[in-house]
């Protein structure tokens, strides 16, 4: 598990903005509150924004790990991402992916 305190971008070089690490943090509690079923239903409803994640750092697909691992990928598709300067309208896509959950 990435722990996302250590993509604080203050001070350290993480290309990570603060308001998507926000965000990250968010969508990490809240699928460990969500019962299996909704976060299922969860991890289906983040399948969009990490194939765009990926296709914006121009990787293949990540795979289906199930629930627990999706804030994981997320974390790790935003810091490439960042990183990469494709980070445009991110914390925005993070936060309607953490309303819809």
């Amino acid at each position: 598990m990435i722990d996302t305190a250590a993509l604080d971008s203050a001070g350290t070089g993480s290309p990570v903005p603060a308001e998507c690490i926000q965000e990250l943090d968010r969508i990490r509690r809240r699928f460990r509150e969500l019962p299996l079923a909704r976060a299922e239903e969860g991890m289906r409803r983040a399948r969009p924004l990490l194939d765009r994640l990926t296709a914006r750092s121009g990787l293949p697909p990540v795979p289906d790990l199930g629930p627990a691992a999706v804030p994981d990928q997320v974390t790790v598709l935003v810091f490439d991402a960042c990183r990469d300067g494709a980070d445009t309208g991110l914390a925005e896509e993070l936060a309607d992916l953490r309303r819809a959950l």
